[in-house]
């Protein structure tokens, strides 16, 4: 497999080549049509190339056009180029794969690959490859994907199945404030201790780099270092997932409908003082995977304008005159001397923000918005 790989990284870095050095010359887009057209031509010219399956090779140039999609499309939304050269950071142009740079590959099942009966995958001019399923597959197999990642080897396969029809959750809405010092708040009061992977790691990280930059470059013990490095990187992301995945289900199984703030992540972790707590507790990776888990079982996550949630007052409404900074932990109201803990009070206007359509709005004597038919704290 690990040939097999090289053979698709070639073959995507000259197609890469073709699409920069046509443009350059001809101002012309090659298109993923012309590409695979051609296909046939160079595997009669490279061995190697021969004897990977077709239709796997057609599947890594339509690889390299999303990519390429994607770039335009950034590009259209705003990202600025380099004058004469599409090769602009901003916007992310596709590069060229170095040596062990490309770790994976798309087959069709039934065209290079399949699963036997004995729990096996298949494939074209490799054999069989024994697996460790760690569920039953459902459905009807469409495509497979060999992925190598931190020196063990996946197989990832994508099944069509019939939709279930799933009766609404009726369980009770809440709102959820994502935040650094605890992972999450609910408007109830619960809050989940953020786990802190990756600070927990650092000192083990930090001696791991230390060992991969006394290595020269280009030699085995460099390579064994890095493999060791991947690793812990790799362990660190599983335990972030596990515990996304756990925090998740949790949430899933009690509510039916569970309301978020529409957090501006990219703009959070260009800030030097949270960049690092932001990408460790990995808050859009949690909430893909609450969405998902939510539609499974018919459950509604929504995202509300994240304006004021942490400067209102959950009990009138009101602001202060001088915006909260995010080392004030408790939030006490100017006006109505209302007192919670800082995240708790965040959710509860995250909930309230879901829920304004609904609940009725009266005056207080005293000019504030008393929320009525609330369930706030004492």
């Amino acid at each position: 497999m690990v040939s097999l790989l090289e053979t698709h990284r070639r073959l995507y870095n000259s197609a890469l080549a073709q699409r920069k050095n046509c443009y350059e010359a001809e101002q012309k887009t090659v298109t993923y049509g012309e590409q695979s057209a051609r296909l046939k031509i160079a595997r009669k010219a490279d061995d190697s190339l021969d004897l990977a399956n077709f239709s796997s090779c057609q599947r890594t140039l339509k690889r390299l056009d999303r990519a390429f999609q994607a770039f335009f499309r950034r590009v259209k939304s705003g990202g600025t180029a380099v004058k004469g050269n599409l090769c602009a950071r901003k916007v992310g142009y596709p590069r060229f794969r170095g040596f062990g740079r490309f770790d994976s590959i798309d087959f069709t099942i039934g065209d290079g690959a399949k699963l036997t009966k004995e729990g096996k995958a298949r494939f074209q001019n490799v054999g069989d490859v024994k697996l460790k399923l760690h569920r039953a597959v459902e459905g009807t197999i469409k495509t497979a994907t060999f992925q190598r990642h931190a020196g063990k080897w996946y197989v990832a396969f994508v099944c069509e199945v019939e939709k279930e029809i799933t009766e609404t959750s009726t369980n009770p809405a809440i709102g959820i404030d994502l935040g650094l010092k605890s992972f999450l708040v609910t408007s109830e009061g619960e809050a989940v201790d953020a786990p802190k992977l990756y600070r927990k790691a650092q000192a083990k990280l930090r001696r791991s780099q230390r060992a991969v930059a006394r290595k020269k470059r280009g030699g085995a013990n460099r390579r064994k270092a890095v493999k060791t490095l991947a690793k812990i990187h790799a362990h660190v992301a599983n335990q972030r997932k596990d515990f996304h995945h756990k925090t998740a289900k949790s949430l899933v199984d009690r509510y039916g409908v569970i309301a978020h703030e529409d957090l501006n992540v990219r703009g959070m972790v260009r800030s030097l003082n949270l960049a690092k707590s932001t990408h460790d507790a990995g808050w859009s990776q949690f909430l893909n995977i609450l969405k998902q888990k939510a539609e499974c079982a018919a459950v509604s996550v929504v995202s509300v304008n994240p304006r004021n949630t942490t400067q209102a007052c959950s009990r009138c409404g009101c602001l202060p005159a001088t915006p909260i900074g995010l080392s004030v932990r408790v939030y006490v109201c100017e006006h109505c001397q209302f007192s919670l803990d800082r995240d708790w009070n965040a959710a509860i206007n995250i909930l309230e923000k879901y829920t304004a359509g609904t609940l009725p709005l009266q005056a207080n004597v005293d000019g504030c918005i008393m929320r009525s038919a609330r369930s706030l704290p004492l």
